[in-house]
């Protein structure tokens, strides 16, 4: 029951949000110009941005399949499939539950540690939230931009140090002062300490080199393939964008993503592309219909992907797999 109040005092934190991100956005905006624009976009410039959404997946996939790979090797088409499920859920459940989702799902279909899956996406955030910031801080100084959005990333660059400090706490967790009485103390609860080993596993990831480099490197292709997307949509819209601008505009709005909202990042994702399109000089009509449609796109493809795979694998857990397949640590990736 406690689990279960948790739960809906977070989804209703995200939902509230939402409807006063909404709020704002929709303040002195003319509805109908936001609409002319959106019908009027044209398709030939959609279809690049499609491509572009689709290449990000692609490099999302890779980037989490090398994560998981020093625990257990999952083949790219499954694993897209569970990410994409775990997509699927964001765009339906408030407050990214999704994340959860796909662990759970990859858990129990794969036979590896939900905990230790869990540890990954950690890793794969605080990578994911790095290389972003690093972008909308380099849009920043080409674009000499000031106000709100500076402040924004700047904020984002101390909560990116944060959790890089605190993933380095938690893989030295065991060396720290006082590490053995907690050891001990933990110790009246398996299941608990048995849930924080799993997960620190996961965790592991982060100490290995070329692991941790190769993320980066496919975070990057990532947010490329994503720029390119937000450049054709304002093409779509006939809004003439410069790369720094379109880098600043995905970094910015997937930034925004981070703070829990309702399903599909509703009010978030739209206020932020608002903002800092203003900060470029576009109307707030335009600015919305360009963050309308980027967001769109995205959810669309995500939610269709999702809905495809899981279609094809099934909720229910794979009979056949070996639910022991991946319970150790995979030699202790002494490759790396």
């Amino acid at each position: 029951m406690r689990r279960l109040g948790t739960s809906l005092v977070r989804s209703g934190i995200g939902i509230g949000i939402s409807v006063v991100c909404v709020y704002l956005v929709l303040r002195g905006v003319d509805l109908g110009q936001t609409a002319s624009l959106l019908s009027g976009a044209r398709p030939e410039w959609l279809c690049l941005a499609v491509v572009g959404v689709l290449a990000d997946v692609v490099f999302r996939a890779l980037r989490w399949q090398r994560l998981i790979a020093p625990i257990h090797p999952v083949p790219l088409r499954r694993l897209s499939a569970y990410m994409l499920v775990g997509y699927l859920a964001n765009n339906v459940l408030p407050a990214r539950l999704g994340e959860l989702v796909r662990c759970h799902y990859l858990g129990d279909r794969e036979g590896i540690s939900r905990s230790a899956t869990l540890g990954t996406v950690v890793v794969e955030r605080v990578v994911d939230t790095v290389v972003l910031v690093g972008i909308g801080a380099a849009a920043i100084l080409v674009l000499n931009i000031r106000g709100v959005v500076v402040s924004a990333i700047l904020v984002g660059v101390a909560v990116a140090g944060l959790l890089v400090v605190a993933l380095a706490v938690a893989l030295a967790a065991h060396r720290l002062p006082g590490a053995s009485r907690m050891g001990l103390y933990l110790e009246r609860w398996p299941r608990v300490k048995g849930v924080a080993l799993r997960l620190r596993d996961g965790l592991r990831v982060a100490a290995l080199p070329r692991t941790i480099a190769a993320a980066a490197l496919l975070s990057v292709a990532a947010w490329s393939c994503t720029v390119v997307a937000v450049l054709a949509v304002g093409q779509a819209l006939g809004i003439e964008l410069t790369v720094g601008e379109g880098a600043l505009l995905a970094a910015g709005t997937n930034l925004a993503t981070a703070v829990p909202s309702g399903p599909g990042y509703l009010g978030t994702f739209e206020y932020a592309g608002q903002t800092i399109a203003a900060a470029f000089g576009i109307p707030a009509s335009k600015g919305l219909a360009l963050a309308v449609l980027i967001h769109v796109l995205t959810l669309v493809i995500g939610s269709v992907g999702g809905l495809v795979a899981l279609a094809r694998l099934g909720w229910t857990r794979h009979s056949g797999r070996d639910a022991e397949a991946a319970a150790g640590y995979g030699a202790d990736h002494n490759g790396e």
